[in-house]
């Protein structure tokens, strides 16, 4: 017979005591050890000044201002393996219960009620080394420009970082990309397009763009709480650990977390964002288990002096503070930075960000880097309306300048070879918004937080 569960039970003051007890006393028949109640609010149904009684000792109920204090207060205090919610409306509604929801699997516990179950996302220790994930609330959020920057910052401080990045396009079984090794021109890609291979995936312009060795795993789907239907993630962090270096870095797809267990996390949300999803429904499951958010695409959002006091919604930064208050949050922009001179050159841009953003980027690779911007597409992503802007090409464009993402060697890459063209890969690199510590900001931030997994693995390991 398997050994009951000690189980939390949140409930409220709308329903009857007596109510309430006979639903517990049917938890205790199913085989749950009761340990603790959660009074998350209301007192319709309550007698002032009088612990209810639930079955429980009275100093196994506990209470807090809001239904989230109340459920942490009772954390604070019952060993709990699962939750139980026998809760309602009003007291819970459904924002507030995801939030619950979200808390407990960050704390590894399921939570489960009338009609739904959701149980932690599987996160076991895997990596041999320190390790520092990077994941975001969803697709084309500049989550592997972040990527790339905490690789650079890593083995610019002589950590030789290894990523391990999972994608939709990921190899069959996973596989090392050593830079040092393995050739990454235009052409080599394009001969891997024609074997049947993604030759876009961001294990491969991880490695392009930032020269530390890479593993490429694939992931299919993608739960509510960020756990990917299928990977194979797992391999290549065994891949990752027999490689030499001090540090990790996994790389989420998506809105999916890597399966690993990480020693620090940042959360990559871009301004662009719907505030509803990033931080509501199981949102906060992302940003609870995170050490630093990084705000991508700051210069879409309105800027700080244009922000009316009486907005409907709250700005996105207040509503991530309002989940974890005291987390770091750096808003940066994301500027095109290409792998190798094109000053003074004519170039045709190609991109997956949209218009506008696509526009500030065109005007950047003038300004910057002083090149002849002859025209741009932002359908790096839309293999049909990529061709038709390629094949609108004006004549005596010397350079395709493209990021590597998308249709960008298949479709991008073999045109502008075709029509002699050279071909010239560019990163995305995020840059603070913030002017008081410049562009060192956020390399900063990055090499606290390879200090803080540092300290988190060692002292997680056996023989510390």
């Amino acid at each position: 017979m398997p050994k009951p569960r000690r189980t939390l039970v949140l409930v409220d003051g709308e329903h009857y005591p007596p109510v309430v007890r006979a639903a517990i006393d049917e938890l205790r028949a199913a085989g749950s050890d009761v340990s603790g109640v959660a009074l998350l609010g209301g007192g319709e149904k309550l007698r002032i000044d009088e612990t209810p009684e639930y079955g429980t000792p009275s100093d196994a109920v506990f209470s807090g201002p809001t239904p989230l204090a109340a459920l942490l207060e009772a954390l604070d205090h019952v060993d709990a393996e699962e939750i139980v919610d026998l809760s309602d409306e009003p007291v819970l509604d459904a924002r507030t219960r995801m939030l619950l929801a979200a808390h407990a699997l960050r704390l590894g516990l399921p939570y489960r009620g009338a009609d739904f179950r959701f149980d932690p996302p599987p996160r076991p220790r895997l990596a041999a080394k320190p390790s520092v994930a990077v994941i975001g609330t969803g697709k084309r959020t500049g989550k592997t420009a972040v990527a790339a920057a905490t690789a650079r910052a890593l083995a610019g401080r002589g950590l030789e970082p290894v990523v391990v990045a999972m994608g939709r396009g990921g190899p069959s079984e996973p596989e090392v990309i050593d830079p040092a090794t393995v050739d990454l021109s235009p052409a080599a890609l394009v001969a891997r397009a024609d074997a049947g291979r993604h030759a876009a995936s961001d294990h491969l312009e991880d490695a392009l763009t930032t020269g530390v060795t890479t593993v490429g795993t694939r992931r299919c789907g993608g739960g509510l709480a960020g756990a990917p239907g299928s990977s194979t993630f797992a391999e290549g962090v065994v891949l990752a650990n027999e490689r030499p270096g001090a540090l990790l870095v996994f790389e989420g797809s998506g809105a999916a977390i890597p399966p690993a267990h990480a020693d620090a996390t940042i959360c990559v949300v871009p301004a662009t964002a719907d505030a509803e999803v990033a931080t509501g429904y199981l949102g906060p499951y992302a940003l609870l288990l995170s050490d630093l958010v990084v705000v991508t695409l700051s210069e879409v959002a309105p800027p700080d002096s244009s922000r009316a006091a009486t907005r409907s919604l709250p700005d996105l930064e207040d509503r991530i503070r309002s989940i974890i208050p005291d987390i770091p949050v750096i808003r940066t922009v994301l500027r095109p930075w290409p792998l190798a001179p094109i000053a003074r050159r004519s170039i045709f841009f190609a991109t997956t960000a949209p218009e506008p953003v696509a526009a500030r980027s065109a005007a950047h690779l003038e300004s910057r880097h002083h090149a002849a911007v002859a025209g741009w597409t932002s359908h790096l992503s839309e293999r049909a309306r990529l061709a038709e802007d390629l094949a609108r090409l004006p004549d005596g464009v010397e350079v395709l300048v493209t990021e590597l993402k998308a249709a960008a060697v298949d479709v991008a890459t073999r045109a502008a070879l075709e029509r002699g063209m050279e071909v010239i890969y560019c990163d995305n690199r995020p840059e603070p918004v913030s002017k008081d510590d410049g562009a060192d900001e956020l390399q900063l931030a990055i090499v606290t937080l390879a200090e803080l997994a540092t300290a988190r693995f060692e002292a997680a390991s056996p023989s510390s």
